[in-house]
């Protein structure tokens, strides 16, 4: 399958140069090999997360540092953001730790408002002050942005530690770890990174390493404060994913060459490109084809499209892979009626179009409308 057909909100396509660069030899991971490999690794990925901290590679999904996320955040309640699916399960990995939490928010069509974030932090649980919130910040199931700086700040006034999931932002979405006092960020290799599955990164501020020595069910191989150990040294706690390395590291280098605010400028691009067509098939199809996350708070990386209640989304995937290109079906509750457009990783305009073109004559074919 040639580059420029695989367009799922991740995992993305991996173009040939990073994938060959994963057939190398096997390190020792304690050794000088592996400890120079890793260093490019970090050289790679700190402008990435825009960071002057160690970036934590965990051999897991994103669903692992999401846990570590909730297991290492200090003890109290944890207040738990909730607009999709995906913010959904880091209040379901909070109950699953055994944590106390609260649920804000429930729609899926927008951002939590700040408001509602205010009321519920000043309310606290149970006489105590939340530790921490989770929010995700490019929800994948409904292409919905969260605007990161003044939810930090306001966080911060109540002495809550902000845990970000930005999964299909980072990389593709501006995030400024440092700049915005983020207390944990955590991505996955296979979104906006145009990696393969498979590895997690996370970056913590001091503040959040320090205080979570005092949360007691850190567990083992999720346990940050030992992750912060290990990384000075070069190296990570348990045996390392190491192929996912090599392409880890090489693809540092051409984002590096990209540059990272060039690679934001591209996503953007193609997100506009997409929002235009949705505008262009509703005008020209009639029907109420729009984009699902609402105008301002819209993610760079992935577009969810809602249909007319006469479509099916199934059935417009699979028109859409008959015609050689791979886009999402909808997530969660949406999956009947949406469809999703990844328009993330080292994806092009000119590729975009390519995707574009063959869904509208997918949607055309099953309406029945002649252009």
């Amino acid at each position: 399958m040639a580059f420029g057909t695989f367009f799922l909100p991740g995992p993305t396509e991996v173009r040939e140069e990073i994938l060959e660069a994963m057939c190398q030899p096997m390190l020792p991971h304690r050794g000088a090999a592996f400890e120079a490999l890793f260093a490019k690794v970090q050289a790679g990925l700190r402008p990435i997360f825009r960071t002057e901290r160690p970036v934590y590679v965990s051999s897991s999904s994103a669903t692992g540092l999401m846990e570590a996320a909730i297991r290492c955040a200090r003890p109290g309640p944890i207040l738990c953001l909730v607009n999709g699916a995906f913010s959904e399960r880091f209040s379901a990995i909070a109950a699953a730790c055994g944590r106390e939490h609260v649920v804000v928010g429930g729609a899926w069509h927008q951002p939590v408002p700040l408001d509602v974030v205010e009321q519920a932090l000043r309310a606290g649980h149970a006489g105590q002050r939340f530790s921490a919130l989770t929010v995700v910040h490019s929800e994948t199931s409904t292409g919905t942005l969260t605007d990161l700086p003044p939810l930090a700040v306001l966080a911060h006034q109540f002495d809550c530690a902000v845990l970000v999931d930005s999964v299909t932002g980072l990389g593709g979405v501006p995030v400024e770890t440092d700049a915005w006092e983020l207390d944990f960020v955590l991505t996955g290799s296979q979104k906006a990174l145009a990696l393969p599955p498979g590895l997690a990164f996370g970056v913590a501020s001091e503040r959040f390493i320090r205080e979570a020595t005092q949360a007691e069910s850190r567990g083992l191989y999720f346990d940050l404060v030992e992750f912060e150990q290990y990384i000075h040294k070069n190296q990570t706690p348990n045996t390392p994913a190491l192929s996912l390395l090599y392409a880890t590291a090489l693809q540092g280098e051409r984002i590096a060459e990209e540059t990272i605010e060039g690679r934001w400028a591209r996503h953007a691009a193609m997100a506009d490109a997409t929002h235009r067509w949705v505008g262009a098939l509703r005008e020209r199809t009639g029907q109420p084809f729009c984009i699902y996350a609402p105008e301002g708070a819209r993610s760079t990386t992935v577009t969810a499209i809602a249909l007319p209640p006469t479509l099916s989304g199934e059935a417009i995937v699979k028109a859409v892979a008959a015609r050689g290109y791979v886009i999402g079906g909808g997530y969660g509750r949406l999956k009947a009626s949406t469809i999703r457009i990844g328009h993330m990783g080292d994806h092009s305009i000119d590729g975009l179009h390519g995707v574009l073109a063959a869904t509208s004559d997918a949607i055309d074919a099953i309406l029945g409308v002649s252009r």
